[in-house]
């Protein structure tokens, strides 16, 4: 094993669904992880009664067709994301009911989001996936925030606020972090605004069973010992020959690399010779988001019996979206929210306890006095993660997309990328993920040919 076809750098969903692929055509491999356990972004927890939960990502949807098919053909099985009943928004100290599509604002807000969305919708329609630096008006999108294309088009300030909770759902980044080109492109790669946001029919639809980290575990025993745990990189040696791997206690060689690990760890790995200007200058700009997820666990779902379905954004809280989580018999009430972005940046200053506190204060504004007795509070700071050092995914600001987007998965040399970042269909989700190690799996092949 220290000399491959391929070296492959993480085994997150990436990196496992490349390492799959090249094994499957005949070549060697060899899949080095830093982490003492394989999934990356995705990762399991459990309950103290033994409900495992999903510490990282965990959904899957409609038109994810690369991560449906991977479940069915590992021997997995999904269930449905409770939906039945109502949602509620709270904003200006009210808590609103609803079951249409006007996410519980008063009309003349709910109008205004209405013809926001469709302008959207219309934008992101313009957008050329697989290469948004062409995509016409390309420019003009990429020099404005989302927040000042927001602020230019509306005065409503409530249709400006829920934009401004429903962006950091997406992105754990608030609407002046990025780019209007970078939003319009994550839109339109996850097929629609509605798709992103949607439970029952969009990306929140259905969940895998024991969690989506089963997924890369089942693709690691596949590849057996070809997958190596604790093995941090360090650099990487490229010629016209092939590559040298440096990790801490020894090196591998092979004929190529794949880096499929998050853009702002891929920066930190040195390269020799170095990497060209424009590539590494783009790792300096694709910053992680900022999240930290909670699953607050009850004895029942006991928002069901007041006919809620879980769903609720606040323009008010912190801890402002929330969902049902709770395990496909009902067994237990899981309710799994996130703080995130600026909210989530401020949190990691607080402890433990008082961000318990906080979060469960805002269940009780939204589902009354029996959210205040949980029985579990678990976290996950992905910030905090030495080896992700954010989610959900990176996030390119003005300009990056115009100046720097041509080198985002373009091979350098015998140098491959892969990760959710690198995708155009469902980029940033785990459908995504595993398009991107099978695109740098055939990148490599057809170079052979």
């Amino acid at each position: 094993m220290d000399n491959v076809d391929v070296v492959v750098v993480g085994a997150g969903l990436a990196g496992l669904s490349a390492a799959r692929s090249l094994v499957a055509n005949g070549r060697t491999v060899a899949v080095l992880e830093a982490r003492d356990r394989v999934a990356g972004r995705t990762f399991g927890g459990a309950l103290a009664n033994g409900v495992p939960v999903e510490l990282g990502g965990q959904w899957v949807g409609p038109t994810q067709d690369a991560v449906l098919e991977l479940i069915d053909e590992l021997g997995l099985e999904t269930f449905r994301t409770y939906d039945d009943g109502d949602s509620l928004t709270v904003y200006d100290g009210a808590v609103v009911r609803y079951a249409d599509d006007t996410f519980g604002l008063p009309m003349e807000s709910a109008v205004e989001v209405g013809r926001l969305w469709e302008e959207i919708t219309t934008l992101a329609e313009t957008v050329l996936t697989s290469a948004p630096w062409e995509t016409t008006d390309a420019d003009y999108l990429d020099r404005r925030t989302l927040d000042e294309w927001l602020r230019t088009n509306t005065s409503d300030t409530l249709a400006l606020r829920l934009f401004r909770v429903l962006v950091p759902a997406l992105f754990s980044a608030e609407t002046p972090e990025l780019s209007l080109l970078h939003f319009l492109f994550y839109v339109k790669s996850g097929t629609s605004l509605e798709s992103l946001v949607t439970t029952t029919g969009g990306a929140q639809e259905s969940r895998v069973v024991g969690g989506t980290h089963r997924i890369s575990e089942r693709m690691a025993e596949d590849l057996g010992d070809r997958v190596r745990l604790r093995t941090v990189v360090r650099d990487i040696r490229a010629d016209t020959d092939g590559v040298v791997v440096g990790f801490a206690g020894g090196e591998i060689h092979g004929k190529h690399v794949i880096v499929a690990v998050p853009q702002t760890l891929a920066g930190r790995i040195r390269y020799t010779p170095p990497l060209p200007a424009a590539r590494d200058a783009l790792t300096q700009q694709i910053p992680a988001g900022s999240v930290i997820k909670f699953h607050v666990a009850y004895p029942t779902p006991f928002w069901r019996e007041e006919g809620l379905n879980g769903f609720v954004l606040s323009l008010d809280d912190e801890f402002n979206v929330t969902l049902d989580n709770s395990p496909a018999d009902g067994s237990c009430g899981v309710i799994v929210g996130f703080l995130e972005g600026a909210h989530a940046r401020r949190a990691a200053e607080l402890s433990a306890d008082e961000r318990r506190d906080r979060i469960v204060g805002n269940l009780v504004t939204y589902f009354g006095a029996r959210a205040a007795g949980p029985t579990e509070v678990i976290e996950q700071d992905w910030t905090a993660e030495e080896f992700t050092r954010g989610c959900y995914g990176g996030r390119l600001g003005a300009g990056v997309w115009t100046q720097y987007g041509r080198v985002l998965a373009a091979p350098v040399g015998r140098i491959h990328w892969a990760g959710a970042e690198t995708s155009d269909v469902w980029n940033g989700y785990m459908d995504g993920a595993i398009r991107s190690g099978r695109r740098a799996a055939v990148e490599i092949l057809a170079g052979e040919d």
